[in-house]
Order: C-alpha cells, then structure tokens, then sequence
C-alpha cells in the first residue's frame, strides 16, 4: 500500500491536542522540520540487528526512564543519574545472566502523554488534562493547560541537548567498566542492593585486574570503556514526528530520526488508526504495548500491519496486563506469535497494569505487583518455550518515594513525590528488581 510520511493525515487519530492557533502550529512544525534529526538511521539499523539478538534469545533488552520528561527538572545532573541507574541495572543483568543488555533509555524525546480523559478535575476546577509539557504545562489554571505549539520546538531543543550529553557519558568514560563502583550512589549504597551491587563490582574489578595481569590491554579496548545507550519514547503526536523524518540517503528508506526507537501505546494502537499507519512506514525499530484485551488473531494482524517482512529486531511487542492477568493473558498470544513465524521481541511493562489510586490520593504502584508481574511473564515464555526478552520500566535516578514497598518498605508516598505524572522507581528499587529478574530469568 503506498505510504508517505503524511499519508497518517487521512487515518483517524486519537489521543491529540487541540491546538487553538493553527497557523502557530504549522510554523512550530515547519521549524522543526527545517532543523537537524535528533538521531541518524545508521544509529536505527545498529539497535535493530541488536534487538534480533533479543529476538533470537541470545540477548536482553533494559527499556527504561522517565515516565514523561520535565522542561522544569531538565539538568545534567538528573540525566547522569538517570542513566547511571540503567547503567548499574545493564551490569546486574549481565553479569548474573550471562547475556548481552541491549540498552534503550526513555530519554530526550518522552515528554507526550496519552491520558484516559481530555479534561480532569483539580480540587473545585475541571480544566483540560495535562498532556506532557510538549503541550500544556501541568499548573491547575485554564491558562496553563492552553496547548501551545512552541513546546514543540522547546521539546526538540531539550532533546538535542540531552542526547548530547547521553554520547558524552557513554563515550567519554562515564560509562568505562572500572567505574562500577562508581555509579554506586550514596543512598543506593547504604541498602541491601547497594551492598550486593558492590559485590557484584568488586568481582568485576578482580576480572579486570585479571585481564591486566596477563596482558589484555583493558585501558583501550572500547568495549570496556564505552557502551552504546539508545533512545526512544512514544510516538503519540505524530505531527512532531513526521517533522523529524527523513529519507536516508544510503537506503532510500524512511527514518523517523526524533528517536531510535518508537513504539505505539495500548490507547492508539488500531490496525486502521493513523499511529500504526505511519510507524509501518518508517525503518526504525517499532514498540507496541499489549493489554489485556489483546486477542491471538489482533496480534497477528499488528505483526502482518508493521512488520510484513518478518524482519528480526523489527518490532517488540510490551506487554502491560497485571500481575494477576499476565500468565494466562500472555500464553495465548506467545502461541500464536510463534505458529506464525514473526521474529519479535517480547518485553514485559510491569509498571502500567498495576497503578493505583493510594488512599492519599496518589497514583502509585507496589513494587511486590511489579515483580509478581515479571514472574507471571517469565513463566508464560518457559511455559510456551519462548525467550522472555526484556523489561520496560519507569524510573528515576532520584531518592523518590512513588512506588510503595520494595527492601526500604515505602508507605509515606507524600514523603518525596515529585512526578508529574506516573509514579517511578527510585533507584534502590530499580537495583532490586534488576537481581529479581536475573534470579527469575535464570530460573
């Protein structure tokens, strides 16, 4: 079917804004498009042939982040502990399963939200929902929830800017081996993941020690020295994508260059909506969450819709049901996926099926329902004879109390709450539930 980076135009759409000046909108858009991609699809096609290796059971992918990026909280120092907490959860996962960690940050473009209502209520005011700061700005006034277009560009503006410092980090020797220890905060340290972290980096350190001794130069290998950190996020207003895409000039293809990786969201996932029908058209690795509600035949028809030609580390499907539905939601569905021949990847959201209103008031989730969902994951995938392939998470590199449980027993959620939308993992549980899913994985 012939497919243009517009052709979403002419599909119905959910899930977006009402921009109230249109003119302002087509110039913001028109701006951005005139300016350079975020990302290359060089980049793209290197984390695609890294995801076949997940899809063939010979790697695992660690998607995790921010649940939506603040303009008010932009700063180096949020995004070095962000990415040091994927950093430290990659080398648990390595090191206790023996297998490679693809690593993709929710980083430098997941500022949109998809929301269940476009108005909500704050205290005696119904105002329009808060939509990420691409769009709105989360103060409960009439005027902040006012989309304004010159977001876009701002969101473009921190993008650059973060993934600048991302290829820094990860090039310049933030990321080095011999730091292990390093990326061991203080208030992660202190706890029994932080002391079982720094066992794990001090056998490290004796490996290394090891590999100088006879001789292996460990100070100049890259692949001690750098990692590859890609990024992604939900390509929910499509406007600012299709301004961020680009024909690549070695292939020909269609690259979406706001991200590495894009992926589709359980709400706007419609084999005839216009989200599906632009991701099919573009070469980047795709996501698309599945829900409960997702049937054998409707997977088939997502894998045939975006990826027609079976390519390997194409598309990985996100399952987020709950850990009470997971095992017997998912089994069917691993079934079918695999009678049919699509190489997919299969990774597990234990974040969104479990939300839930605290009695405070609080959106939250209970770190003991993220894990139960993990288990149910993997033992669906040993049931059906599949590889569970990853995990996507939510996540801070911040001491936040947002998610109830874990080793600290969290129960004071007004304690450090601070997102301005879905509840995070502080660092300490992100530690924890990275030696969880070793342990389950490795059985």
């Amino acid at each position: 079917m012939t497919w243009s980076p517009s052709s979403w135009q002419d599909a119905p759409i959910k899930q977006q804004p009402t921009w109230p000046d249109a003119g302002a909108y087509e110039a913001a858009l028109k701006q951005i498009a005139s300016m350079p991609p975020l990302v290359f699809a060089g980049e793209a096609r290197s984390l695609q042939n890294s995801l076949a290796r997940v899809a063939a059971g010979n790697a695992f992918l660690l998607q995790a982040g921010d649940c939506a990026e603040s303009f008010e909280e932009f700063s180096a120092d949020n995004i070095r502990e962000k990415l040091r907490v994927i950093l430290q959860m990659a080398i648990v996962l390595t090191y206790s399963m023996g297998v490679p960690v693809v690593k993709v940050g929710r980083m430098a473009g997941q500022f949109a939200k998809p929301r269940s209502s476009d108005t909500e209520v704050i205290g005696d005011l119904e105002l329009p929902s808060f939509r990420g700061h691409i769009v709105n700005d989360p103060a409960p006034t009439a005027a902040a929830r006012i989309p304004d277009p010159d977001r876009l560009v701002s969101a473009y503006h921190q993008s650059a800017s973060t993934l600048n410092l991302l290829r820094a980090f990860t090039k310049g020797g933030f990321a080095a081996l011999d730091r292990v220890h390093a990326w061991n905060q203080e208030f992660v340290s202190s706890s029994p993941e932080g002391r079982r972290y720094d066992q794990l980096a001090a056998e490290i350190d004796r490996a290394l020690r090891f590999m100088g001794a006879i001789g292996m130069d460990t100070e100049s290998d890259a692949n001690l020295r750098e990692v590859d950190v890609w990024t992604s996020h939900e390509a929910l207003l499509l406007g600012y994508e299709e301004a961020l895409t680009r024909r690549d000039s070695t292939t020909g293809n269609w690259y979406d260059c706001s991200a590495h990786m894009l992926w589709i969201g359980e709400r706007t996932r419609d084999l005839d909506g216009a989200h599906i029908e632009f991701l099919r058209g573009v070469s980047n690795p795709i996501g698309c969450k599945v829900g409960p509600s997702m049937t054998g035949e409707e997977v088939i028809a997502l894998c045939d819709a975006v990826n027609p030609a079976m390519v390997p580390g194409r598309l990985t499907l996100i399952t987020r049901m709950g850990a009470d539905r997971i095992e017997d939601g998912l089994r069917p569905l691993l079934r079918a996926v695999r009678e049919s021949g699509h190489p997919v990847v299969w990774a597990c959201d234990p974040m969104h099926g479990n939300t839930f209103t605290a009695d405070s008031g609080r959106k939250t989730r209970h770190f003991d329902a993220v894990v139960a969902e993990i288990e149910g994951f993997v033992r669906a995938h040993r049931a059906e004879g599949t590889w569970p392939g990853g995990i996507h998470v939510e996540l801070t590199g911040e001491n936040v109390t947002e998610c109830l449980g874990g080793s600290d027993a969290i129960d004071d959620l007004d304690d450090r709450y601070e997102t301005i939308c879905d509840p995070r993992l502080n660092a300490r549980q992100s530690l924890d539930l990275a030696f969880r899913t070793a342990e389950l994985i490795r059985g």
